[in-house]
C-alpha cells in the first residue's frame, strides 16, 4: 500500500515552513523536490569521488567514471534504449533539443517540412524556428481544440512526402494533455519522417520504452523527475545520432586532432564536449532508482486520485474556469478566477505558503489561443496529498474574496 506520509519523510523541503504557513508545493511540473536519497549521492561524489572522468589513469577519476556510466546504464534500462551509448547525457531538455535542431541544419533543405503542436513549450518551438531559417524549411502546426487537445485529423491533412521531422511533447506542461504519441510517430514514419518526443513532462508520471515506441528521439530532465537541475538526456536511435554531425567542439568528441584534421569519438562522448556535470550525472541515476523503488504504476494511480480530488473541489468555486479538460491527461490543473489576473491570485497563494506557477508557462501560443494572459498552474506529485489539495482550495477561496 502507497503510504504518502512515509514517502514526505524523504523529502526535507517538505518540512519547511514558507512565510510563516506549511510549505505546500505544487509546482512540480517546474521542478519536482529532490528526496534525501538523491541528496546524499551527491554529497557522497564531492566527498569522496570528485575528478574529471574518462581522462584520469589515477584512482579517484576511474571510480567517478565508473559511477558516471554506470548512471548512463541505469538512465539506458529505465527508458529501455537498445544500446547505452544511444543515450547522451546533456544539461537538460532543452539542450537536447537544440542538439537535433543543430544536426539537423546539415540535413534539411529548402522547402523541406516539420511540424509541431500547438501544445508545445518554447523549447519545442525556437529551436525548429531557428532551424527553418538557417535551412529554407517551413514549420507547420498541429491545431488544438478547446480541451486543450491535438486535432489528430489535421495532422493527416499536415504530412506529406515533403515532411521530415516532427517533434511533439508527450505532456503538456502547461495544460496536462497526454498526447497520442503512438500514433503521431506511426504515421510519421509511415511517409518516412523522424520524429522527437519532448518527455520533460511525461517522465515524471510515465516510464517511456523508447523501442515500444519506436520512436527516433525522446529527451528529458532529471529535475523532474526528483533529480538535479543541469543534466537531462537525448535518447536517439544509434543510426541517426551516426547521422548527426557533432554539436560542439571540444575535448572528449574527439578521436584525433591535427591543425589539418580532426576525426570524432564514437558515441555517445560525439555529442559529449568538455567536462560534463559528471555528479548531476551519478544523482540522475540515483533519482530513477528511487523513483522505480516507488513504481511508475503506483505514482499514476496515486497522481490520478489527486487529479480527480483537486478537479473537483476547485470546480466548486464559482467564476473557476479550468483550461485543458483532456480525457487523458496527468496530474496538472491550469485554471483562472474570473475578472481576476493568474499573477494576483499566485502572490496571495504564495503569503499563504502554496507554491504555484503563474503566467504562459513558456507556452505563450496555449494561451494565446485561450486569449489568455496565462493561468494558475497547481501540478501535482506523488509525495503530494489531498489535505494539501484543500488548503489550496481554500487559498483560492480566500483570493478571489480579496481581490473581487
Amino acid at each position: 500500500m502507497f503510504k504518502v506520509h512515509d514517502i514526505r519523510k524523504d523529502f526535507p523541503i517538505l518540512s519547511r515552513k514558507v512565510n510563516g504557513k506549511p510549505l505546500v508545493y505544487f509546482d512540480n511540473a517546474a521542478t519536482s523536490q529532490t528526496p534525501q536519497q538523491v541528496i546524499d549521492v551527491i554529497v557522497d561524489y564531492y566527498s569522496n569521488y570528485n575528478a574529471n572522468i574518462h581522462r584520469g589513469v589515477h584512482t579517484l577519476s576511474q571510480e567517478a567514471t565508473d559511477l558516471y556510466e554506470q548512471a548512463r546504464q541505469k538512465i539506458q534500462a529505465h527508458f529501455n534504449a537498445k544500446f547505452s551509448h544511444e543515450i547522451i547525457l546533456t544539461s537538460g531538455t532543452t539542450h537536447s533539443i537544440n542538439l537535433v535542431a543543430n544536426g539537423f541544419s546539415s540535413i534539411l533543405k529548402k522547402d523541406d517540412e516539420i511540424i509541431v503542436s500547438a501544445l508545445e513549450h518554447h523549447s519545442n518551438i525556437v529551436p525548429w524556428q531557428m532551424l527553418c531559417e538557417r535551412t529554407g524549411a517551413t514549420l507547420k502546426v498541429i491545431p488544438m481544440n478547446q480541451e486543450g487537445e491535438l486535432v489528430m485529423t489535421e495532422y493527416d491533412n499536415l504530412l506529406s512526402e515533403k515532411t521530415k521531422l516532427v517533434f511533439v511533447n508527450h505532456i503538456s506542461n502547461a495544460l496536462g494533455t497526454i498526447n497520442p504519441i503512438e500514433s503521431i510517430i506511426e504515421k510519421a514514419h509511415k511517409i518516412g519522417a523522424a520524429v522527437l518526443i519532448d518527455g520533460a513532462q511525461s517522465c515524471p508520471h510515465i516510464k517511456p520504452d523508447v523501442q515500444k515506441l519506436d520512436v527516433d528521439f525522446y529527451v528529458a530532465s532529471a529535475h523532474k523527475m526528483c533529480g538535479p537541475t543541469g543534466v537531462g538526456m537525448l535518447y536517439g536511435k544509434e543510426e541517426w545520432l551516426n547521422k548527426l554531425p557533432p554539436y560542439q567542439g571540444g575535448g572528449e568528441m574527439i578521436a584525433e586532432v591535427t591543425f589539418e584534421k580532426t576525426t570524432y569519438a564514437a558515441l555517445p562522448h560525439k555529442f559529449e564536449a568538455g567536462t560534463p556535470n559528471i555528479c548531476g550525472g551519478i544523482a540522475f541515476g540515483a533519482a530513477i532508482d528511487y523513483m522505480n523503488t516507488i513504481g511508475f504504476d503506483v505514482i499514476a494511480s496515486y497522481e490520478h486520485d489527486l487529479l480527480d480530488y483537486a478537479t473537483k473541489k476547485l470546480l466548486e468555486i464559482d467564476g473557476l474556469k479550468i483550461y485543458g479538460t483532456s480525457k487523458n491527461k496527468t496530474s496538472v490543473i491550469s485554471f483562472n478566477l474570473k475578472g481576476i489576473h493568474p499573477y494576483d491570485v499566485g502572490t496571495i497563494l504564495d503569503k499563504l505558503g502554496i507554491a504555484v506557477r503563474t503566467g504562459h508557462h513558456c507556452a505563450q501560443p496555449i494561451m494565446d489561443y485561450f486569449k489568455i494572459p496565462g493561468t494558475v498552474r497547481a501540478s501535482f506529485s506523488f509525495y503530494n496529498t489531498k489535505s494539501e489539495i484543500d488548503i489550496l482550495v481554500e487559498g483560492v477561496k480566500k483570493a478571489k474574496m480579496m481581490l473581487s
